[in-house]
């Protein structure tokens, strides 16, 4: 399992269920539609999407966390864009991309305990982005299993 998590050659060979290669350009492409859509009109987004009370910040400091939030966006927009240069060209790193995507995912919701978002009422941001994080772990758990009776003898011949 730690050679398709981790494989020794990064090629286009992808060995896992290839259902995860379905649910790893879907959670790409919603992550790119969240980029874009931060970064492109963020207000609306961390105020209606996050939930993020802007209007109770003074004007600095609202567009400082817009800024943010787009400096943000713009890290996961170029990190989705090397996942679709791995979805095209080298799929067998899609189980490590899985990977990366779900410790991000964990490391954020972790720095949200030490460091909490107010957020109003309840967005739809938070869940969408709980329901991507379900689909990544489904989707590396797909990954680092094979494909039926291909992959069943595979482990025959090791």
């Amino acid at each position: 399992m730690l050679d398709k998590l981790f494989p020794q050659r990064i090629d286009n060979t992808y060995r896992g269920h290839k259902t995860a290669l379905w649910i790893f350009g879907l959670v790409v492409a919603l992550k790119i539609a969240q980029s874009v859509a931060v970064i492109s009109s963020g207000y609306s987004t961390a105020r209606d999407a996050d939930g993020i009370p802007l209007e109770s910040f003074t004007s600095e400091a609202a567009n400082t966390a817009v800024a943010l939030f787009a400096q943000g966006s713009l890290w996961r927009l170029t990190f989705c864009l090397a996942c679709v240069f791995i979805l095209v060209w080298y799929r067998s790193a899609i189980p490590m991309m899985f990977a990366l995507l779900v410790l991000n995912y964990l490391a954020g919701e972790l720095i949200f305990q030490f460091v909490p978002l107010v957020r109003m009422g309840t967005p739809p941001g938070p869940i969408i982005n709980l329901i991507a994080f379900a689909l990544m772990v489904i989707g590396l758990v797909l990954s680092l299993q094979g494909r039926g009776a291909h992959s069943q003898s595979d482990v025959r011949q090791q």
